[in-house]
């Protein structure tokens, strides 16, 4: 059985640890739409979804970016 990604969980404790700028450059280069739920969720459940306007404006960003559809395909 595969196991699951812990990114979430390691940008999670940037964001604890007060390191926001580190844990914003990690959401923009997130693997996953899955992954960037699952911080979404993590985030909401801590209770530090609403104290820092930029971070939920990075993860509401890249969530929409990562979850549209490719305009088109490189040849």
């Amino acid at each position: 059985m595969a196991r699951g990604s812990d990114w979430a969980v390691k940008v999670q404790a940037l964001i604890k640890a007060g390191n926001i700028d580190a844990a914003i450059a990690q959401i923009k280069v997130a693997p996953t739409v899955k992954d960037l739920k699952a911080l979404q969720t993590g985030l909401a459940q801590a209770g530090i979804t609403g104290r820092s306007r930029h971070l939920d404006a990075a993860v509401e960003d890249n969530l929409a970016l990562l979850s549209a559809p490719r305009l088109h395909r490189s040849p």
